[in-house]
């Protein structure tokens, strides 16, 4: 049975470590805008990236203390939320990270990918016309 499992994927290790790990990509992706990783942790830690910008761009103390104790660091989580006041994902509803694939690394076979912030403003997209053309009929 599967009673008081914690959510998420476990990749591989003990529950401490794969908090502190998540944690460290988190700061690293937030620091550095694009990290290399392998496929599964760039998975694990995009709701938790999401998250983060979501409480940025509400912008109030909670959320800002919620963001401190999820990335442990007061000065990145301000530069975090000045970013967001500035509007740097105002437009965009969800999906602030984008993952590359690169290939699979030599030594073990893993899915190498770049995961990185997408800071382009959304294209709105385009209906496109449809124009109905009448033939006349003698």
């Amino acid at each position: 049975m599967r009673h008081n499992k914690k959510k998420g994927m476990k990749l591989g290790t003990d529950a401490s470590h794969t908090k502190a790990m998540k944690k460290s990509l988190v700061q690293a992706i937030f620091t550095h805008d694009r990290i290399k990783t392998i496929e599964s942790r760039a998975k694990a830690i995009r709701p938790d990236v999401d998250k983060i910008i979501t409480w940025a761009k509400k912008g109030d103390l909670a959320s800002r203390r919620l963001a401190i104790a999820k990335l442990g660091d007061k000065e990145l989580v301000r530069e975090i939320f000045e970013k967001a006041e500035q509007g740097m994902w105002a437009d965009r509803q969800g999906g602030y990270t984008r993952i590359m694939k690169l290939g699979r690394r030599k030594g073990d076979n893993a899915e190498i990918v770049i995961i990185e912030l997408v800071t382009e403003p959304v294209q709105k997209k385009v209906q496109p016309t449809v124009t109905k053309v009448e033939e006349d009929a003698e």
